[in-house]
């Protein structure tokens, strides 16, 4: 079986040598070339040859596309409210040979590592504010959340472009209270 990411768009046909040697990748793809397993290229847009016969082939394709993901995250807060914070986060692999082949060969799921340090500095930094103040300090931790990841990530080839806070919901009971005193 053959495993499969989102990240990386694997599939039977991008690792299975193409009898002919010819590979086309897309525009904004680019393909990872081997030679009996051992990394030798990437190739980017364009119409590539290779030799089946010396092991030649693909193993892996990437989007060099800009992407985003949506986080969802519980919290509680300094005065004990539960919050669900909405993170987005977009980011994309650098475009240069050395981010490439970090992206390829040294992560396996770029989106669950970016979940990852999303929970971490949300639930890190939001238990020590007050629900009132969540809302004003929120670029602070949409800030926190973009530096994190782009010391995390860029080491394995992803560059941050934002990480906006999109949405801040209270519990259901502390909405309806908070509704109820501005009445």
């Amino acid at each position: 079986a053959i495993a499969t990411t989102p990240d990386s768009h694997r599939s039977i046909a991008a690792i299975m040598c193409d009898p002919c040697g010819c590979v086309i990748v897309n525009q904004a793809d680019v393909k990872i070339i081997e030679t009996c397993g051992a990394f030798t290229k990437i190739a980017h847009a364009g119409f590539h040859c290779l030799i089946p016969c010396l092991c030649q082939c693909t193993n892996g394709m990437l989007s060099m596309r800009l992407q985003q993901m949506q986080v969802t995250c519980e919290t509680k807060t300094k005065d004990n409210v539960f919050v669900t914070i909405k993170v987005a986060v977009q980011y994309q692999i650098n475009n240069d040979d050395e981010s490439i082949k970090a992206a390829q060969y040294r992560l396996t799921n770029a989106r669950e590592q970016i979940e990852s340090y999303v929970y971490d500095v949300v639930r890190s930094s939001v238990p020590k504010i007050e629900l009132d103040d969540v809302f004003e300090t929120k670029d602070e931790i949409s800030n926190s959340i973009k530096q994190n990841l782009t010391l995390s990530m860029g080491e394995f080839g992803y560059a941050i472009l934002a990480s906006p806070i999109t949405d801040i919901d209270p519990d259901a009971q502390v909405k309806r209270a908070m509704n109820e005193i501005n009445k």
